[in-house]
């Protein structure tokens, strides 16, 4: 094992710790851990840096969802519901890449963060409040739509997934920062398994490496998610901006470099 263990280890398994306590506290940990694979192993197929990516990540994320469940309360039926259909919708999602150009959807994308934003900017008093709304069919069937949605869309393109998440179980099930960003989880955890299916079977996942990683994460998300319910809505609602900025200022420039 050791003779095959990559030299960039200590390198990944940074990047990974990173990923993993961003990710945990307000999503957002693919765009640390991702473009880190590709800078520090540029050699490898770009199929198996993003099995490697989703393997070691999914560790990280059932580790935040674990954590989350077990401190914070949010209504688990329409979350399992759109957990469910995010699972089946991601398969599509990764079908679709051979039949749609991703930068199609990029200016698509950077539009609704831009109004993602604005509305959050704002709306001053959004997430601010835990107001959960009653949980009846409509609301099921918007958790059964949202997460096809975020599913498929997560499995074609991804960045910013777990924004969107937070973003929808505040805005339309009433949860503050602190329990939509711990309803996200679940439903990423979700996608992440849904991926592996893929990934796994197929033999694209560098696990000299990515076994490394998960612990990492997995240590990230611990970090993460302690730092998220001592700092809860407030300081979530912060990392919430702070990403989003980010993911428009990445999709700005992707978008006019072409």
């Amino acid at each position: 094992m050791l003779d095959v263990l990559p030299p960039e280890l200590p390198w990944l398994l940074c990047i990974a710790f990173a990923a993993g306590l961003v990710d945990a506290a307000v999503g957002g940990g693919g765009l640390i851990q991702l473009p880190g694979l590709f800078a520090t192993l540029p050699r490898e197929v770009p199929a198996v840096l993003l099995g490697t990516n989703k393997f070691s990540s999914m560790f990280g994320t059932g580790m935040a969802t674990w954590r989350y469940a077990r401190n914070v309360r949010f209504p688990w039926r329409p979350v399992l519901y759109a957990a469910a259909t995010a699972f089946a919708f991601s398969f599509l999602g990764a079908t679709a890449v051979s039949l749609l150009p991703r930068e199609a959807v990029r200016p698509l994308i950077l539009v609704l963060l831009l109004a993602m934003l604005a509305y959050t900017l704002v709306k001053k008093d959004f997430g601010a409040l835990h107001r959960p709304r009653a949980i009846g069919r409509r609301e099921l069937a918007m958790a059964l739509a949202m997460g096809a949605a975020i599913g498929f869309y997560d499995g074609f393109f991804g960045p910013g997934t777990g924004s969107f998440l937070i973003f929808l179980f505040i805005r339309f099930f009433g949860l503050d920062f602190l329990r939509a960003s711990a309803a996200s989880k679940v439903v990423n955890l979700a996608t992440n398994v849904a991926a592996l299916a893929f990934f796994l079977p197929s033999g694209k996942i560098l696990l000299a490496a990515a076994i490394p990683m998960a612990a990492a994460n997995v240590a990230g998300a611990f970090t993460g998610t302690r730092l998220a319910l001592r700092g809860g809505t407030p300081l979530i609602r912060q990392l919430f901006l702070v990403l989003v900025v980010v993911l428009i200022a990445r999709m700005g420039w992707d978008t006019l470099r072409g």
